[in-house]
């Protein structure tokens, strides 16, 4: 009666739950529309620059001296524009600050203000390229719609620039702190991306090598789809409202990546839909509501990764197939896996989970008995969302009790067959990260030591629960 009952509720609450994030999933989807490429700015919108570009000629360097110049600019011939002191380039707030037209083209040193102003339709950024063969160094951009934004833009380097998005603008009203569109071979090496819609949002464009970015602060650390045969090493993604999201590609390469504290409703630390061939090794995935997240994904291998203190450790939709996870660390997860589905073939060898406690007797580093990842409650929560609201309580263990009672209740059995006994060393992985410290109101400030009193009481009535057990598991593999 208990089971049919939590079932019945959970029907019923599935719909309300589960459509901001199934309609967040469909919006992300559909690729969007890029605006007309924009030309020459209007004279009274043009920088005092201008002058100077329109009479070098192609190969010239231009040295900008410091201080700050009103106004949009184009380049449209081959040049290296650079900046001594760090000059400022405020936009005219109705356009593109830089809009680069011509291909061998560098940019460095520059400040660049976009005033806040624009168009979403137009990509209005503080750079925007349209050529090929562009490098941008040494360069901060605040205030724009767009960062940065490469537009058929093959061979284009982007190095060692922050992108800084607008205070207080929801993500719908602003773009992509670099925004790569059908470009190819491009690079993408140690920015800084914050508070913008997207840190890095890549489509349509190959063979791209992305090394030693940090985005965080905003809503997908990563978006990226129809994009094959790229490389990430090295790069961080952390405190987004979604995590990070990856569709509709093939053969793409993670190394040594972080994927950190993406605690929104449907945040995931690496979600593939529609994904093939990807290789992930070395990478930190911890502290997120979802650690990996697979849907009609094929033969993809999960190798060397430590997947720690995260709600869920692994989702798998059945629609996905030929999977591996090999010599992996999970630590501290409250579920190791939640399967959406009634069948998976996905492959689970020598990997550490931490909730095992099986003795190695032997000595040979493997424990004793195989690890069973899957349990009836856990499956009920990989397909009815609305599950995860009764984890902490009595009808979870209800739902324990009804699974031994009744084996027609039985999950699908997923095995770990030879699971470590002992936490690798995994000398890639790279370390965690500080977490950012949060700026909140003094009204906030006032009420959170309250509140977290009341849960921690709360806690210390209940008996701990999940919670204790989420916290001495990671006590230990620390």
């Amino acid at each position: 009666m208990i089971t049919s009952r939590l079932i019945a509720a959970s029907a019923a609450l599935v719909i309300t739950i589960a459509a901001p994030a199934l309609a967040q999933m469909g919006d992300d989807a559909l690729p969007p529309s890029t605006g007309a490429i924009e030309g020459r700015p209007a004279a009274d919108t043009t920088s005092p620059l201008q002058s100077l570009i329109d009479r070098a000629t192609p190969g010239d360097r231009i040295v900008v001296p410091a201080g700050t110049y009103e106004g949009d600019l184009i380049i449209d011939k081959a040049l290296t524009l650079s900046g001594a002191g760090r000059p400022v380039l405020r936009g005219s707030g109705s356009g593109s600050v830089i809009r680069v037209r011509a291909a061998n083209v560098t940019i460095e040193g520059f400040d660049i203000d976009g005033r806040r102003g624009g168009d979403l339709g137009r990509d209005t950024s503080g750079i925007h390229v349209a050529a090929d063969d562009v490098t941008i160094r040494d360069c901060v951009v605040r205030d724009a719609l767009f960062g940065i934004y490469l537009r058929e833009s093959d061979r284009a380097a982007i190095e060692h620039s922050t992108v800084i998005g607008i205070p207080d603008r929801p993500p719908g009203e602003v773009g992509s702190g670099i925004h790569v569109w059908d470009s190819h071979h491009y690079r993408l090496i140690g920015n800084i991306i914050t508070g913008t819609r997207d840190g890095m949002y890549i489509q349509s464009s190959s063979d791209g090598i992305i090394r030693g970015n940090r985005a965080s602060d905003l809503r997908y650390g990563l978006h990226y789809m129809f994009s094959d045969d790229n490389l990430f090493e090295d790069n961080t993604f952390e405190t987004g409202a979604a995590g990070t999201a990856l569709m509709y590609s093939k053969r793409i390469t993670f190394r040594r990546n972080r994927f950190l504290r993406n605690r929104g409703f449907a945040s995931v630390g690496l979600l593939l839909k529609a994904c093939d061939d990807v290789v992930a090794e070395d990478n930190l995935i911890a502290d997120n509501a979802r650690g990996v997240f697979l849907e009609g994904s094929y033969r993809n291998r999960f190798v060397r990764n430590v997947i720690a203190m995260s709600d869920v450790a692994i989702i798998i939709y059945d629609s996905s197939g030929d999977n591996v996870f090999e010599d992996n660390a999970f630590v501290g997860n409250l579920t190791p896996l939640s399967l959406v589905g009634r069948r998976t073939d996905t492959r689970f060898a020598g990997n550490y989970w931490s909730e095992h406690g099986e003795p190695d007797l032997d000595g040979d580093g493997i424990a004793e008995r195989p690890f069973r990842l899957s349990n009836v409650f856990d499956h009920l929560r990989g397909n009815l969302m609305a599950a995860d609201l009764f984890a902490p309580g009595l009808a979870a263990r209800a739902l324990g009790a009804a699974e031994r009672a009744f084996p027609v209740l039985d999950a699908v059995p997923v095995m770990d067959e030879r699971p470590l006994a002992r936490m690798p060393r995994l000398a890639d992985v790279p370390s965690v990260t500080p977490a950012p410290v949060p700026i909140v109101s003094s009204r906030i400030a006032m009420i959170l030591p309250a509140a977290m009193t009341t849960l921690g009481l709360i806690v210390l009535v209940a008996g701990g629960g999940p919670w204790r057990r989420h916290a001495s598991v990671a006590g230990g593999a620390a």
